[in-house]
């Protein structure tokens, strides 16, 4: 990926990529919060099964194409694309940063 994104983010998207959920994982700090399209996952159990639900199993990948800084968050944007209906779908990822990992993810489209 051409992007210069913040390491626990290039992490994440690299690994998504491969649709290897342990590296997904990774970058997640203990008490993150991944919210999908408005529904709050708390805690790293509760986002490993909603990955695995989620992305693994349809195989969804995400390619960022922009990224922008925006209130101390860094937005990506791009498309998702697998074995689901409507793919590829465009997503927004907000992603939020402290102590070199993912705090937070919110994924819109």
């Amino acid at each position: 990926m051409s992007m210069n994104l913040p390491k626990p983010i290039a992490d994440y998207v690299e690994a998504n990529a491969r649709l290897d959920i342990d590296g997904m994982m990774k970058p997640f700090l203990d008490n993150a919060v991944f919210i999908d399209n408005g529904k709050r996952y708390e805690g790293l159990a509760e986002i490993r099964k909603l990955l695995k639900d989620e992305a693994i199993a349809v195989k969804a990948i995400f390619t960022p194409d922009t990224v922008r800084e925006e209130g101390g968050d860094v937005v990506l944007e791009g498309p998702a694309h697998g074995d689901f209906p409507g793919s590829p779908i465009r997503f927004t990822y907000r992603v939020t940063l402290a102590n070199d990992g993912i705090k937070s993810l919110e994924t819109t489209v």
